[in-house]
This record gives C-alpha cells, sequence and structure tokens, in this order.
C-alpha cells in the first residue's frame, strides 16, 4: 500500500488545486489566469497531465484586457 491512499483519496489534490485557483482568482482579479495556475500547480505539486487539463480547462478563453 503506497502512502498516497492512505492520506488522500484519488481526485483529491485536483479538487483542492481547482478550490485554490478559484480563491486566487477572486483575490487577485489583476493576476493573468495562467500566471495563477502555474503556482498552484506548484503549490499541489501536480504532474504534467494534471497541469495541461487545468491550463485546458480553466485558463479561460478570455483574458484579461491591457
Amino acid at each position: 500500500m503506497n502512502a498516497q491512499s492512505t492520506t488522500q483519496r484519488p481526485g483529491d489534490k485536483m479538487k483542492k488545486a481547482i478550490c485554490a485557483f478559484s480563491e486566487l482568482t477572486q483575490k487577485y482579479p489583476e493576476k493573468s489566469r495562467t500566471a495563477l495556475l502555474h503556482e498552484v500547480e506548484i503549490k499541489f505539486d501536480l504532474s504534467p497531465k494534471e497541469c495541461e487539463f487545468l491550463n485546458t480547462h480553466l485558463a479561460g478563453t478570455t483574458e484579461e484586457k491591457k
């Protein structure tokens, strides 16, 4: 049995990452979604596949207007 299965269910890390991203977008609306995603990916030590998923679904099609 690996350590992750005893402390975390599959998908918990992604759920926490998505919640953290949502909180960051509300707290720092002036920052780009891509920059906030990068912070979350590092904080939660996401795999390349998880990062790709988040970037595809959360980076958004509407970038901030500058």
